[in-house]
């Protein structure tokens, strides 16, 4: 070995040029091969490189591509690696808890979902009149399913399918027989299970009627308690009644609903039932414990079998007072025995007796355990089409703490006596005002029991009473047929087999079967007939024509539930009473942080012209009609300060503004809102704390 220099450092090279550094090259490995020193000629010569200790130095300390772990953990330690890394942890933690913070920020102040009952209209439909799928004129279960595709194409998400029980049909099937069967006139079980999957895959919910007050006297029950049977002895409401001459005389003056006594004479069990509306539909006593259980098995049956919710029906009368006394009479000079119409009477002791909102709310607990899973809540409605006072009315929403119905349906503008811009205003607010805070409202201008808009109030008014319900807060529910302004059919046309009793002929009226197409029947069966007939106006108030229409009732109608369900300020801002007069009733929309406003102007008189910026203080001087009832108006500008409609049109205004309406001192009192919410633009999301 040659002696190197101080400033040298020895390399020693083997004659073959030393080893090759293959990095971390897998299974690959040197291995000092060993020498035979006895065939070894010689040791190979040594030499001395010079080589600079700096540069060498620097060649040493540089990271390469596959190090060995021994040379990474070098480099690792060093200062300027260590700091970077311990860096880029402590950044990682600290976005990571940034983010769970930003999370629950916003989950805690994001307001709550709008549920699939809030979110969405509600159509209605009264299964024998919409669809006939097997020709024997009467609409059934499968009938619906073909005609699924039609509730999508409305823009709406939720049916309301009225009582399909197995019923001698006496008033129009509210008096079932059997309350776990279908009735066979609409199909089978199997049919109701196959309409509920296809309801379902289109992402869809359904709701069906269920009336518990009474059952028909062809049912299992009765049959049971008028032979005083077991525990069915006391199912129902018995009475001794004193006979004379061969005569009976009731127990009181109760008066049904339909007109007469409520009371009639059972040969069987010698005594007197108790109905409050046909006399083949005998009360269930609620008193009963038994009898409250075996509804609350009903409910448990039919949401088993995949229904999303209830609208309970008759529930005012499912107590009675036990003292029987005499109701007071609405005329009291009236001769007692001349009394014979429900009308005559103050119904103190028929209707909202104390204990029913315990029954009430029993359902609802039972509802409330099929609504456990996310996405399944059950919905519970609850009311009665006749006029109630508005306080008794509110309390079938619950209190604060105790939820009883999701909303007792509301049949204010349907009873309205006479149309006016002055009629709606009062129909609204004192909905609106008297319901309790961050409860949900509904609207309905029809319904099975009622006539149809056009025969009600008049043709002309339909499409402002759709823009009506459609623009309000909450909840809008569509009677079948109202989409196309359908008409009561003529009373001449119903024959005597389709009636009942005299209140059901005006009821009738508006059940006539959907009309669909121009064809025989209108669309709605190829049987030879139906089982009402069908409007004579059908070849041009129909689905298929008025579909093809862009100024059609039809048209106008998805386009609303389109608005609604696009804009925020329509599902679920503000609404605010601007003005009424006898023709006019005028809101507007609005929701915190966002500067768009919608505002309706809707004709319920005559032709009017209104100065809207007199009205509303910093009203802007001109505003979009974003829709019209007069579909060659969408899209013009208008001044405020000269709006002008005509009999029966409605406008949907659009304009921007930065001071909106429920924020001035002069509308205070004139504005609601149920769900709450506050927009960022910003953010793009809604949040709860404006």
């Amino acid at each position: 070995t040659v002696e190197v220099k101080a400033r040298s450092l020895p390399m020693e090279l083997s004659e073959k040029g030393g080893v090759e550094n293959n990095g971390f090259v897998q299974n690959e490995t040197f291995e000092d091969k060993e020498t035979d020193t006895s065939s070894q000629g010689e040791m190979p010569e040594k030499c001395t490189v010079d080589v600079d200790p700096v540069a060498m130095e620097e060649t040493v300390l540089k990271p390469y591509a596959g190090m060995p772990k021994e040379v990474l953990l070098q480099f690792s330690s060093q200062p300027r690696y260590r700091v970077t890394r311990e860096i880029l942890f402590w950044l990682i933690i600290a976005g990571s808890i940034a983010l769970v913070c930003a999370t629950i920020a916003i989950i805690a102040l994001s307001p709550k979902c709008l549920n699939w009952w809030q979110a969405s209209p509600v159509y209605q439909i009264y299964p024998r009149s919409f669809k006939d799928s097997d020709m024997d004129g009467n609409g059934d279960l499968k009938g619906i399913q073909e005609k699924l595709d039609h509730i999508t194409y409305l823009n709406i998400k939720t049916v309301w399918i009225t009582s399909v029980f197995k019923s001698p049909s006496k008033d129009l099937g509210y008096g079932a027989e059997d309350f776990y069967d279908i009735d066979p006139i609409f199909g089978s079980m199997k049919d109701f299970e196959n309409l509920i999957a296809a309801i379902h895959e289109k992402g869809l919910k359904v709701i069906i009627d269920f009336i518990p007050n009474h059952t028909s006297n062809k049912h299992r029950w009765f049959q049971l308690s008028r032979n005083r049977t077991g525990k069915y002895t006391d199912y129902y409401i018995w009475q001794d009644c004193a006979q004379s001459g061969g005569s009976v005389t009731p127990p009181n003056n109760w008066v049904s609903v339909f007109g007469g006594s409520s009371w009639q004479f059972d040969d069987v069990r010698k005594q007197c039932y108790l109905h409050q509306f046909g006399k083949e539909e005998p009360d269930l006593n609620f008193r009963n414990p038994a009898v409250q259980q075996e509804i609350h098995d009903i409910i448990k049956f039919w949401l088993t079998k995949g229904v999303d919710g209830f609208g309970f029906g008759a529930i005012k009368f499912l107590l009675e007072a036990t003292h029987l006394r005499d109701e007071p009479q609405v005329n009291k000079a009236q001769n007692k025995e001349s009394i014979t119409a429900y009308s005559q009477l103050y119904h103190d002791y028929t209707t909202t007796q104390v204990g029913l909102h315990d029954i009430i709310r029993s359902f609802r607990q039972t509802m409330n355990e099929f609504s456990r899973e996310p996405g399944k809540y059950r919905f519970m409605g609850s009311g009665d089409d006749g006029k109630e006072d508005i306080e008794a009315t509110m309390k079938y929403y619950g209190t604060a703490f105790i939820q009883e119905a999701d909303f007792p349906f509301n049949f204010n503008i349907i009873n309205m006596e006479n149309l006016s811009g002055n009629s709606i205003s009062e129909a609204v607010n004192s909905w609106m005002k008297n319901m309790p805070a961050g409860k949900w409202p509904n609207w309905a201008v029809g319904s099975p029991n009622a006539a149809r808009i056009s025969t009600r109030i008049g043709k002309e008014y339909i499409n402002v009473m759709n823009m009506l319900i459609l623009t309000l807060p909450g909840t809008p529910i569509t009677y079948y047929g109202e989409e196309i302004g359908m008409e009561n059919i003529a009373s001449a046309n119903v024959s005597e087999e389709h009636v009942n009793s005299g209140p059901i002929v005006v009821s009738l009226l508006a059940k006539s079967p959907m009309q669909w197409d121009g064809k025989v029947n209108a669309g709605f069966t190829e049987g030879s007939s139906s089982w009402l007939p069908v409007n004579s106006n059908y070849k041009s108030v129909n689905v298929e024509v008025q579909s093809t229409q862009s100024n059609s009732t039809l048209s106008l109608f998805r386009a609303l539930t389109s608005l609604r369900n696009d804009e925020l300020p329509m599902n679920r801002g503000w609404m605010c009473h601007i003005w009424n007069d006898s023709n006019v009733f005028v809101h507007v929309r609005e929701l915190d942080g966002l500067d768009r406003v919608f505002m309706m102007v809707l004709n319920f008189g005559q032709e009017s012209t209104i100065d809207l910026e007199a009205k509303v203080p910093n009203l802007p001087s001109k505003a979009v009609i974003r829709l019209s009832t007069h579909f060659c108006n969408a899209g013009k500008v208008v001044s405020t300060k000269l709006i002008k409609t005509e009999k029966g049109e409605g406008l949907v205004l659009e304009y921007k503004t930065a001071k909106p309406v429920h924020t001035m001192e002069a509308f205070q009192g004139k504005c609601f809102v149920a769900e709450k919410a506050c927009y960022s633009m910003a953010l793009n999301l809604l949040y709860m704390n404006c």
